[in-house]
C-alpha cells in the first residue's frame, strides 16, 4: 500500500510534468531547456523527489524563521528561487 507521502510526491510530480509540458512541450526526460533565464533539466521522478524535498524544507525553514523574527540569509532566498525555477513553480519569496 502506498504511503500518503508517496502519493503526495506522485501528485506533485504529475503537476510538475504538466507545468513543464505547458511551456516546453515534447522535451525528453533528462533534456535541458532555457527557463526564466536558466538552463533547467526535465527531471526524472527520483531527481524531482529529492529537489522537491529540498525546496519544501528550505521554504518551511524560511517561513519559520520569519515567524521567529530571525535574520534571513540571502543564500536561503537564492536557493528557494533557484529551486522554484527548476520545479516550474512561483518562488515563495
Amino acid at each position: 500500500m502506498a504511503s500518503v507521502e508517496n502519493l503526495e510526491f506522485t501528485r506533485e510530480y504529475r503537476e510538475y510534468l504538466a507545468r513543464f509540458e505547458a511551456e516546453h512541450a515534447g522535451t525528453d526526460l533528462g533534456a535541458f531547456v532555457k527557463h526564466r533565464g536558466r538552463l533547467v533539466k526535465k527531471l526524472r521522478y527520483e531527481e524531482f523527489e529529492a529537489m522537491y524535498r529540498e525546496f519544501h524544507d528550505v521554504a518551511k525553514n524560511y517561513f519559520d524563521s520569519l515567524d521567529r523574527g530571525d535574520t534571513i540569509n540571502d543564500v536561503v532566498v537564492k536557493v528557494l528561487r533557484e529551486r522554484a525555477i527548476e520545479l516550474f513553480v512561483d518562488p515563495p519569496v
